[in-house]
């Protein structure tokens, strides 16, 4: 029998761990999947210090939960059970005072729980600020210490750690005393069975067999009560890590495919009829306003105007990364709302506001854009990208290694590849959103004639600040405050654009971008 348990034992162990790890990697992908359907306003919802805590910390929690139950909440329920039954048959006086433990215990483990579970629950989401203040710190540890703020990061990564750790101290005030009372009520129980069984010896109703039995079985019962207890307490720090990960799990995509979408995009027309958009469906002012546009394939569209004016949100509805809130946006001829998302997504290209490139070499980089592309054709698309001038100069060209983020490539260098990573993908759209602004006038110059050269059929949406990045657009429009206030080329907007001729001024004059006006 020792043995036959030994071999179960240790066969629980090992197969219990690895049904916990099985279903934290199982829990951790099926987040991971859900999370890459997110649509842009999905993704607002959480934080990356927040998503980043709950595939991490919260899987965890939940896995030694899981584990724990598997090895424990079978078992013990089962012994508990047994053990009970056993000394009822024996002595039903005796066993009773056994049951009233378990009662009494049961009630207030449940207390302790629940108390225990509101500490848990506000705990969690300080992780997410710790994460956030590592994250922000490692990430931007140039900045950090080109301002001689490493003591203000220590502060504030001291406070949020004190912060958790002061809400643990308060939750483990409240399970600490499980252990006492767990230990007080067994010690309680063995005495009041003892003495009372050692009377009913006394009078020959129990025998000495059956009290050691008795006491035998009592200390199962509350040793198994004892495992259920470690169980409960894990459960209730594990019940808020659950919570946060099922919103993620729960939470939908904004964006569907239609029941029977488009999967070819004929061209690149673009044209907007009567849009408007906000971020957020109870949003009393939208964020663009009595959109309507007609843009021909193959044209250089520059858009301007000042911070905060709509720019980026305006190119964001072509390839649906977000849905208008009234109207409808048009692509090659058709609703945005018919694609397949993905064959729309493929066929317009964005070099978005903030350029990432991820770790790996400059060649695994640009095939972002086409994981088939052949090194020829990575090299044509540096090229157009003018970015070919630098890549040829590193000792390793095309096989230098990038460092996440791109920390050892600068701003101009970034852009410049991540504009040749979105020409491999030989769009019939191509958004650039400000994607120049750390380049120089020149560099600047050579990539818009290149553009204008080797892919004429391709649309171009140019945003920039400097008018000398957009003039020789075939049409510019002028943003203002969600509105369009000017469309035409660069000679109508300075007849008949008050906006983009006073800036076009300022500009040439030696003065500021759309966000200073003339003479300021």
């Amino acid at each position: 029998t020792a043995c036959v348990s030994l071999f179960a034992g240790v066969m629980g162990g090992k197969y219990g761990a690895r049904a916990s790890t099985g279903f934290a990697r199982n829990l951790r992908k099926a987040m991971y999947e859900n999370i890459q359907t997110f649509s842009f306003s999905n993704i607002d919802k959480f934080s990356t210090a927040g998503l980043v805590t709950r595939l991490t910390t919260d899987v965890t929690n939940i896995q030694m939960a899981y584990q724990m139950i598997l090895r424990m909440c079978v078992r013990a329920p089962i012994t508990l059970v047994c053990a009970m039954i056993m000394a009822f048959f024996i002595n039903a006086k005796l066993a009773c005072i056994s049951l009233a433990a378990v009662i009494l215990l049961g009630i207030i483990l449940a207390f302790i729980t629940v108390r225990a579970h509101k500490y848990f629950t506000q705990v969690f989401p300080k992780y997410d600020d710790l994460n956030a203040s590592v994250q922000e710190n490692v990430s931007a540890i140039r900045v950090v210490k080109a301002y001689v703020r490493e003591d203000f990061e220590k502060d504030r990564f001291k406070k949020a750690s004190e912060n958790i750790y002061r809400i643990f101290v308060k939750a483990e005030r409240n399970v600490i005393f499980n252990a006492p009372l767990m230990m007080t009520t067994v010690y309680t129980c063995i005495i009041l069975i003892s003495w009372l069984g050692a009377k009913m010896i006394i009078s020959s109703t129990l025998t000495t067999g059956e009290l050691m039995s008795l006491l035998a079985y009592c200390m199962n019962i509350l040793s198994s009560l004892m495992m259920l207890s470690m169980v409960f307490v894990m459960i209730s720090m594990s019940t808020a890590s659950m919570q946060r990960i099922s919103e993620v799990l729960n939470e939908e995509s904004d964006l569907h495919n239609p029941a029977d979408p488009v999967f070819e995009v004929k061209d690149g027309r673009i044209e907007f009829k009567n849009v408007e958009f906000a971020y957020k469906k109870d949003s009393k002012e939208p964020v663009l306003t009595d959109i309507n546009l007609k843009i021909r394939s193959g044209e250089t569209i520059g858009i301007i105007g000042g911070t905060g004016s709509a720019k980026t949100s305006l190119v964001n509805l072509v390839s649906r990364l977000y849905d208008v809130t009234k109207g409808e946006v048009l692509v090659g001829g058709r609703n945005v709302r018919e694609y397949d998302m993905e064959s729309l997504r493929n066929q317009v290209a964005v070099v978005l506001q903030k350029n990432v490139l991820f770790s790996g070499t400059i060649l695994e980089n640009l095939r972002w854009g086409n994981k088939n592309a052949t090194d020829e054709e990575c090299i044509e698309a540096c090229k157009l990208a003018c970015a070919d001038e630098f890549i040829e100069r590193f000792p390793k060209k095309y096989e230098t290694y990038i460092e996440q983020g791109g920390n050892n490539v600068s701003g101009g260098q970034k852009q410049r590849l991540c504009i040749a990573r979105a020409i491999l993908k030989k769009p019939k759209i191509l958004i650039l959103d400000d994607s120049t602004s750390a380049v120089d006038t020149a560099t600047d110059a050579k990539i818009r004639r290149a553009f204008r050269e080797e892919i004429p059929d391709t649309t171009k949406l140019i945003i920039a600040q400097r008018v000398s990045s957009v003039q020789d657009a075939d049409r510019i429009i002028v943003m203002d405050e969600g509105r369009i206030n000017g469309f035409g080329t660069h000679e109508e907007l300075l007849d008949t654009n008050g906006i983009y001729r006073e800036v076009y001024e300022s500009q040439t004059q030696g003065g500021g971008d759309f966000d200073e006006k003339a003479g300021e």
